[in-house]
Formats: C-alpha cells, sequence, structure tokens
C-alpha cells in the first residue's frame, strides 16, 4: 500500500520516544503541583488544629468556672464522701436543706450539708436530733446522731445571706455548730456538690 505524498510512516522507536517524554513532561507537571497540594493540605490541617486547641482550652476555661473539680480531705462528711473522693460542683449560691455545699473557709474549701437558709430557727438537743423551725429534721443520710464539737447555745435564727451546715458524720464534724466555723454566708459558698466521679466504685450523683 502506497502512503499519501503528505504523510511519513512513525517508526516504533519515535512513537516509543515520544510516550517516554510525554511521561516525564507529566511527571514534572505533578511533581511541580504536589508540593503545592502538600502545602494547601498542611496549611489547612494546622489551621483546624489551632482551632481545635483554642476551643478545647476555651471549654476547659469554662468547665473549670462553672463546674469546679475537687477532692474530699477529711471523713467530716461519711458516709456520704469520704477521704479521697473526687467531685464536681455547680457553682452557684442558690443553696436549700439537704445540699451538700462547698464553701470557703480560712483558704480551704469545705464541705458540708445545708441544714436551714436564711430565716430557719435551728434547734439541736443533747442526743444529737435536729429541728428546723420546731419539726424534727428526717435525716436518713446519717449512721448516728451526736451533738458533737458544739460550743453554741441552741436555738439560733439563720441569718438572711447565710447557712447552716453540718456534716454527715456528726461526732466529728466541725461545723456551724461550733464557732470556729459558725454561719456560713453567700460570699463564702463555692457551689454546690453534683457528682462523685473517683474513685470509680462511688461514681454517682450527690445525695
Amino acid at each position: 500500500m502506497q502512503m499519501p505524498d503528505n504523510e511519513s510512516p512513525i517508526e516504533p522507536e519515535q512513537e516509543l520516544e515520544q510516550l517516554r517524554e510525554r511521561n516525564r513532561a507529566l511527571e514534572e507537571t505533578i511533581s511541580q503541583l504536589a508540593p503545592k497540594k502538600k502545602r494547601r493540605l498542611w496549611q489547612v490541617l494546622k489551621r483546624v488544629f489551632i482551632s481545635l486547641v483554642v476551643t478545647a482550652a476555651v471549654m476547659t476555661l469554662m468547665i473549670s468556672y462553672v463546674f469546679p473539680v475537687m477532692r474530699i480531705y477529711g471523713n467530716s462528711m461519711s458516709s456520704t464522701l469520704v477521704d479521697g473522693d473526687v467531685v464536681v460542683a455547680h457553682k452557684t449560691t442558690e443553696l436549700k436543706q439537704g445540699d451538700i455545699c462547698a464553701f470557703n473557709m480560712g483558704g480551704r474549701i469545705l464541705c458540708k450539708r445545708v441544714i436551714g437558709v436564711g430565716g430557719d430557727e435551728i434547734n439541736i438537743d443533747k442526743d444529737g436530733t435536729v429541728y428546723v423551725n420546731g419539726a424534727e429534721l428526717d435525716e436518713p443520710y446519717l449512721k448516728a446522731k451526736s451533738i458533737g464539737e458544739c460550743d453554741i447555745e441552741f436555738p439560733v435564727t439563720v441569718p438572711e445571706g447565710s447557712y447552716f451546715v453540718l456534716g454527715d458524720n456528726r461526732r466529728t464534724s466541725i461545723d456551724s455548730r461550733n464557732s470556729v466555723i459558725g454561719m456560713v454566708s453567700t460570699e463564702q459558698v463555692v457551689g454546690k456538690l453534683l457528682i462523685c466521679i473517683l474513685p470509680l466504685p462511688s461514681f454517682g450523683t450527690i445525695d
């Protein structure tokens, strides 16, 4: 078969060389694009990482401010809470009877149960039975009643803006029965205890 005058056959070697040339050109183009894509990807990942770190830091600060975590020292609240328990509190000064609160006393954080709020009359007899506004207080959380470390005279009226607090371990707790602690003002209150998170067998809400 005769080839047209304006065309000439391509030798296999020439065709192979052309393919190699196109392949080299393609590889060079890819090699030029790859670093740019890598740089863009790295920049995106870096921005995402920084955003996550900032978000985590803000969340940590918010949680530690609104829900402070604290450790229980001593056994004045046993058996509800014991030495070494780690608890989470809600930062508030609005408390009611029965709440367990954390409050500042001389640079230390103490935890006790709210027995009376502003205006309540508190009386405790020699056997340790507590009366609020003339009615005996039901205290199922107690293992034993005791007048404990008491150096004040009853009955007493809780001033407005203050709380009368007692430890659940009435025999050893130093609390509002003693002038060392006295009434706890709202300015001293750190918050209300919500959850015990450690040790794991004690995990649960605090009543």
